[in-house]
């Protein structure tokens, strides 16, 4: 194949936090310096430069790096494949047993790190007892329940566990392994050495990432032998993709529509969910477990009444059509892309139906001014999108316009992730969530989670049979059980509606013609703001 320079631009807004959603980070130099690009650029294969915020705190998996299935850098023991299902990754095969407290791996052989060493069981073992010695660096993946990981021999290791856990193997797909010998903490935040596709070769900080072609990867060198990952804003990333200065660009669904001469739009499955919070409790003064006294609940949506009018009445797809130029599948519980999704489905916009919902419940117009009241109180509340995030902002906006035809008002404010945090517990919040592991569930509904801080269960919400029901799922010891309790989870809490379900968002990207992102292989899309378009860069082509 003959040399030719690319300019690739991935742009996504990225902050790879757990399955909630987090702020960006600070934005750097907008403009691309072409010459440090053609500097750096392979001397003997094709460069392609994507335009991204993937930048985060940190690229060592030990301290959470991603960890969403589309690690570049650090294999782990298994991955996610096209069908959303475990496949071996560096090992081969696996064995639970009957009490599904030992999980024994066999490993690949003659795999090396990007350094030239060797990989065994050795590493497999460092890599989760340093986790987990250092449980608090890594929010992604729960190791508490691990009692031991030893290597039986050179290529097999075992692990025990001291209770049965369920979600144990979505812990071994999050995790990359990184070399015993050579791992240091600090160096591994921007140069992590693993057996992946790709090695990180040059970490300008707030600017750019350029990666290379690990020609010792286990299944081939990529055909692309350079990427670099440039960080810049939307305005940025969609301008230069025009100039022809990069080629895979995420764009906001509004831009969909426009023409980039030479690239495509392509509109990507996810399992991202975007829906509204809605505080489950009235509002009322509680001392919370730091013995601080807060404010929760709100006195519109804690009636079950209002939070039922809106999930039956209002119109997703027409939402869908204005705040994402028709972009997304709708959603009325999460993604169905999943062994334990379980999405009820319910006929929406049924507008009559809730209005004698709201009605019977008290709620009534009675002084003609469109907004609904009940016992002097306006069935009028606020709803919180992030600052940086226009889509989330549209999307409440869509809902507010929507939800006026039901007599609801809902006001539309804008604030940072810190200020969401501290007004959460009383009043919704659009949030967007998708992973492969079904402790999202636990997040979201489990009653021991209110008010522990950051974003679990901020509604309120308690049910004695969901918590009871995700008691079980955990400890199960039998996967397929453990599926069907997660699936009751939320066929269960779907009839109290803590959420308002809006869309089952997809990722659009303008990408170059000459580039072939292998869509086939294209993972369903965690949450993760887009970046897991490079779950399978390492199948990129370019076409001649």
């Amino acid at each position: 194949m003959k040399k030719r320079k690319v300019v690739l631009s991935l742009f996504v807004a990225m902050s790879l936090m757990l399955v909630g959603c987090g702020s960006a980070g600070n934005e750097s130099d907008n403009n691309i310096n072409e010459e440090e690009v053609v500097t750096n650029s392979s001397k003997n294969g094709i460069s392609i430069y994507v335009g991204t915020n993937i930048f985060e705190s940190s690229l060592d998996p030990i301290k959470g790096a991603m960890s969403y299935g589309y690690s570049f850098t650090n294999c782990a023991l298994t991955r996610v494949n096209p069908n959303s299902e475990y496949e071996g990754d560096l090992a081969t095969e696996w064995e639970i047993s009957e009490d599904s407290l030992v999980y024994t791996f066999k490993l690949r052989e003659g795999i090396k790190f990007q350094d030239g060493s060797d990989f065994t069981a050795e590493d497999v073992v460092f890599t989760y007892e340093t986790v987990k010695e250092n449980q608090g660096n890594n929010e992604n993946v729960d190791l508490s329940r691990l009692e031991s990981v030893k290597a039986l021999d050179e290529y097999t290791v075992e692990f025990k566990l001291s209770e049965a856990y369920s979600p144990f193997f979505d812990s071994v797909a999050s995790l990359g392994i990184v070399p015993s010998d050579a791992y240091d903490s600090e160096t591994f935040d921007k140069y992590p050495i693993g057996t992946g596709a790709w090695k990180v070769v040059q970490y300008d900080t707030d600017q750019q990432i350029i990666v290379q072609a690990n020609e010792d990867y286990y299944e081939g060198a990529p055909e692309i032998k350079q990427v670099t990952f440039i960080k810049m804003d939307n305005e940025a990333a969609f301008s230069n993709a025009k100039s022809g200065q990069l080629d895979i660009v995420m764009v906001a669904p509004n831009y969909a529509d426009e023409k980039i001469d030479g690239m495509h739009i392509e509109n990507l499955e996810t399992m991202d969910v975007r829906n509204i919070s809605l505080p489950c409790l009235k509002e009322q003064t509680i001392t919370n477990k730091d013995g601080k006294e807060v404010t929760v609940g709100n006195n519109v949506t804690s009636d079950i009444a209002v939070r039922k009018a809106l999930s039956i009445g209002i119109d997703r797809q027409s939402i869908i059509d204005n705040a994402l130029n028709g972009i997304g599948k709708l959603a009325v519980g999460f993604t169905n892309n999943l062994s334990w999704g379980n999405t009820t489905t319910y006929e929406d916009n049924q507008k009559d139906e809730a209005k004698k919902l709201l009605e019977e419940a008290g709620w009534v117009d009675s002084d003609n001014d469109g907004i609904r009241e009940k016992d002097g109180i306006k069935c009028e509340f606020e709803v919180c999108a992030a600052a940086n995030d226009q889509q989330r902002y549209l999307l409440a906006v869509a809902v507010a316009e929507d939800a006026k035809k039901l007599g609801i008002s809902i006001n539309v404010t804008q604030a940072t992730w810190d200020e969401i945090t501290e007004k959460a517990n009383r009043c919704g919040i659009v949030w967007g969530w998708g992973q492969y592991s079904p402790t999202v569930l636990r997040s979201l509904l489990y009653s021991d989670l209110f008010l522990t801080g950051g974003y679990d269960n901020t509604v309120g919400y308690s049910n004695e049979k969901v918590d009871k029901l995700i008691d079980e799922a955990i400890d199960s010891n039998n996967q397929e059980e453990a599926v069907e309790k997660w699936k009751e989870v939320q066929t269960v809490s779907a009839e109290d509606y803590p959420y308002l379900y809006i869309v089952n968002i997809e990722h659009s990207y303008f990408i170059n013609d000459s580039v072939d992102i292998s869509v086939d292989t294209q993972i369903p899309h965690p949450h993760g703001h887009g970046s897991p378009i490079i779950c399978n860069m390492k199948d990129w082509k370019i076409n001649e």
